[in-house]
C-alpha cells in the first residue's frame, strides 16, 4: 500500500519508523488510513462529514466504557481542512472475509456480541437512531434523488424510490409501537464487515463503525445482520441454520419476519 509522506496534515505525526497507510474500504466516502504497526486507524472527513464524524467520535468514546470489544479514541483533530478521528484498531479480520462454514463457526459469539449491545440500558444512551429520525432522513435522500440502487435488493432497483418509501410510511403507526415495546441501543450499521472476528478462534473480537450507533427497534440491527451475511453462505441449509442461532442465541421465540422486512427495506433509503 501507498505511504503517506504527503498525506493531510491533519494526520497527527507518528515516531520514526511508524507512518499512515491509504487503505480503501468503507461506504461513507471518508479517507482512512491504518497505522503502519496495525494498532490504530484513521479517518478522515470533510464538510458535511466531517459533522458526521464528530458524532462518531462522540458514540465511540461513549461505548468505550463499556468494554465490549469496540475502538478506543487514540486522537481527535477538527480544523478548516476538515476532521480527524483517530481510533485503536480491533483485533482480528472482519467476518466478511470469512467463508460460509467459517462464518456459521463464528455467528453464535457475533450473535452474543449484538445482544450484549442491546441489552445495555437505554437510559444511560444520549443517541437516537429511532424510526421517526430513520424515515425523515430516508424522505431527504428520496427527495434529493440520491439513493443508491447498488444498495437495494434487485427486485427493488426498478422501483421508484418514493414508492418504496410511501410502503414504509404506510406501516409507521405500526412499527413505532413496537419500537416502544423493544427499543434498545443498536449499532445501527450491523454488517458483517463491522463485526471482528479471531480468524484462529473464529470468535467475534468486537465491534467497529458506530457512527450510526443509537436507541432503536433492536430489528433494525437484526435485519441488516441477516441479510448481509446471505451473501457469505453456500446454500439455504446455512442460511436457515444462522437465523434460527441468531434469535436462539438472543432468547427471541418467535422472530417476526415481517419486521426484518421493514428495516431491510428501509435501510438502503437511509444512506446519501
Amino acid at each position: 500500500m501507498p505511504s503517506t509522506a504527503n498525506a493531510p496534515s491533519l494526520l497527527p505525526a507518528l515516531p520514526l519508523g511508524r507512518e499512515w497507510l491509504a487503505v480503501s474500504h468503507g461506504e461513507s466516502g471518508d479517507s482512512v488510513y491504518r497505522r503502519s504497526d496495525g494498532g490504530a486507524f484513521a479517518k478522515l472527513s470533510q464538510g458535511r462529514g466531517a459533522s458526521a464524524l464528530e458524532a462518531e467520535r462522540r458514540r465511540v468514546e461513549w461505548l468505550s466504557r463499556f468494554k465490549l470489544g469496540s475502538p478506543e479514541v487514540l486522537d481527535w483533530r477538527a480544523g478548516e481542512e476538515g476532521a480527524c478521528l483517530v481510533t485503536s484498531a480491533i483485533a482480528g479480520v472482519p467476518a466478511s472475509d470469512l467463508d460460509g462454514d467459517q462464518l456459521l463457526q463464528a455467528w453464535p459469539s457475533i450473535a452474543a456480541r449484538i445482544g450484549a449491545l442491546h441489552a445495555l440500558a437505554i437510559e444511560d444512551c444520549p443517541f437516537e437512531r429511532g424510526l421517526s429520525t430513520m424515515l425523515a432522513r430516508a424522505a431527504d435522500v428520496v427527495a434529493r434523488g440520491a439513493v443508491n440502487p447498488d444498495f437495494l435488493p434487485p427486485e427493488q432497483r426498478e422501483v421508484v424510490p418514493a414508492d418504496l418509501l410511501l410502503v414504509l410510511e404506510a406501516q409507521r403507526e405500526q412499527r413505532l409501537a413496537e419500537e416502544m415495546r423493544d427499543r434498545v441501543i443498536c449499532h445501527g450499521d450491523a454488517c458483517m464487515p463491522n463485526f471482528m472476528v479471531d480468524p484462529a478462534t473464529l470468535r467475534c473480537t468486537g465491534m467497529i463503525d458506530l457512527g450510526r450507533l443509537g436507541t432503536a427497534d433492536r430489528y433494525a440491527d437484526l435485519a441488516l445482520m441477516l441479510a448481509n451475511a446471505g451473501e457469505s453462505w453456500s446454500g439455504p441449509e446455512q442460511a436457515e441454520a444462522a437465523f434460527t442461532s441468531l434469535f436462539e442465541v438472543l432468547g427471541l421465540q418467535r422472530p417476526d419476519r415481517q419486521r426484518l422486512d421493514f428495516y431491510l427495506g428501509l435501510d438502503p433509503l437511509t444512506w446519501g
